[in-house]
């Protein structure tokens, strides 16, 4: 395969388009794989994020009661883990809610057929 050179012109074709293409196409993969199901992203993640949170509480408390005699507050610790809980939750809410939206935005008693014909 022989390469040309361009005729006319320079490419228009740069960092930024690189970026906007790769956003473009991002945005169309998670329309196509979770539109119809959004819990399975949100949900999911939202998930894995408040178990995170809750196992961190766990061993912090475990820690509290066994070894370390401090406040449970004192520790920074404790602030990610309280985090990664309410972000848990929100996500899972915000999948609950996308969920409603979505099959309540399609139609489903609207048919194709205009008028009953009576065959």
């Amino acid at each position: 395969m022989q390469h040309y050179p361009r005729k006319y012109g320079v490419s228009k074709f740069g960092l930024g388009r690189l970026v906007t293409g790769g956003l473009d196409l991002a945005s169309i993969m998670f329309v196509g794989k979770y539109g119809k199901r959004p819990m399975h992203l949100f949900g999911s993640w939202g998930i894995f994020s408040f178990g995170f949170g809750f196992i961190v509480f766990i061993y912090l408390f475990l820690s509290k009661i066994f070894f370390d005699k401090t406040g449970l507050t004192q520790r920074p610790l404790f602030f990610v883990a309280l985090v990664a809980m309410v972000i848990g939750t929100q996500l899972f809410v915000t999948g609950f809610i996308a969920e409603l939206i979505s099959r309540n935005a399609v139609n489903r008693n609207a048919y194709l057929v205009e008028k009953k014909t009576g065959i």
